[in-house]
């Protein structure tokens, strides 16, 4: 066939962008699109209201804690010789030791209190014998802050939770769980907190830096909490157009279908359930696998957390409370919900009745 071959070359460039015009391959535009369509099977003109308000991580010299240092003097780090504390120490004090990175220094305090522990029934000195041990304790009371910088006070935290990196992906089909190796990296990280937290200081932290080094490269974390911010605020407005509905003309009279209930009911299964829930549900998914196991992150933390860190904790990870964006937008799912089977109850159409 004449131009068979040029309309070969042209195919693949004709389908990059008639899948750049789908308005459902992209968070944003499915939800605009959603809005939009909401309102045209209604007969009514679509509003988008602001997307909720959402904030940074707090800055680092907010996030990273005050860890005390001991005094140790010379004469008492010369007594220690032959004894492993002796070199831990001196790492601490070595050049390297002084700007140490917050994972390091949480390896350092937990050496520390491992080597003093061995160390102390050899010391024959009952002053510095009484001096070691109450070292062990001041050391084993910080711990905790050498823990909250370790995890909520790394660099690599800020790249996970920008908000600067779009939305959450929607699913393609055969693609793999944005999130899985994320997640199972927190909730590895989780059961190491834990361990320290209750006492245990043998647990292996080789695996952290590679965590932290994915969380560098990874921004799934701020790409769910904007998606939750533009589902709340998308929902939020097909929720007022269909509550301006039901407030006005009934969309069928006597509970009897007709041709404008059959649009709107056709629009309702191939876009709200065949498009948005699929993404609603991808979101939550997300949600479960990565935010909730970071609010576990903190809450065990919490004795330690610092003041400026709250308002970002309870507006980004808490899912319950004034002012959590989760929370939201489980309120905006349900109030969507309630008013498609409000309308579509009008017809004897309400979905699962």
């Amino acid at each position: 066939m004449p131009g068979s071959g040029f309309l070969k070359m042209c195919m693949p460039a004709m389908a990059l962008l008639l899948a750049g015009c789908d308005p459902f391959s992209e968070a944003r535009p499915m939800m605009d699109e959603y809005v939009e369509r909401v309102a045209r099977v209604l007969e009514t003109e679509p509003r988008y209201s602001e997307v909720p308000a959402a904030s940074q991580l707090p800055r680092r010299r907010e996030r990273v804690l005050d860890l005390p240092d001991l005094d140790m003097g010379m004469l008492d780090f010369l007594s220690l010789y032959g004894c492993e504390l002796q070199y831990v120490v001196g790492e601490k004090n070595s050049v390297m030791g002084r700007v140490m990175q917050p994972l390091n220094r949480l390896r350092y305090e937990i050496r520390f209190i491992q080597s003093a522990r061995e160390c102390l029934p050899d010391i024959e000195d009952e002053d510095f014998a009484e001096e070691l041990s109450e070292a062990i304790e001041s050391k084993q009371e910080s711990l905790p802050i050498a823990l909250w910088n370790a995890t909520w006070g790394v660099e690599e935290v800020e790249t996970l939770f920008t908000l600067a990196k779009g939305y959450y992906p929607v699913a393609v089909a055969g693609e793999v769980n944005p999130v899985s190796d994320l997640a199972r990296d927190i909730t590895r990280l989780n059961g190491v907190v834990a361990e320290l937290e209750s006492g245990n200081l043998d647990v292996s932290l080789d695996f952290v830096g590679e965590v932290h080094q994915r969380w560098q490269a990874e921004y799934r974390a701020g790409q769910l909490i904007n998606s939750a911010r533009l589902l709340t605020a998308r929902l939020q407005d097909g929720t007022a157009l269909l509550r301006q509905r039901l407030e006005g003309q009934p969309l069928c009279l006597n509970r009897q279908p007709n041709n404008q209930s059959d649009i709107v009911q056709n629009m309702f299964f191939s876009v709200y359930i065949g498009k948005v829930q699929p993404y609603l549900s991808a979101v939550s998914r997300g949600r479960v696998a990565l935010i909730e196991p970071f609010e576990r992150l903190a809450d065990q933390q919490a004795e330690v957390m610092p003041e400026a860190f709250h308002p970002w904790y309870r507006r980004h990870l808490s899912r319950t409370g004034a002012g959590s964006l989760w929370q939201d937008l489980d309120l905006a799912i349900s109030d969507h919900t309630r008013a498609w089977q409000d309308l579509l109850g009008q017809c004897g159409l309400r979905p699962g009745a």
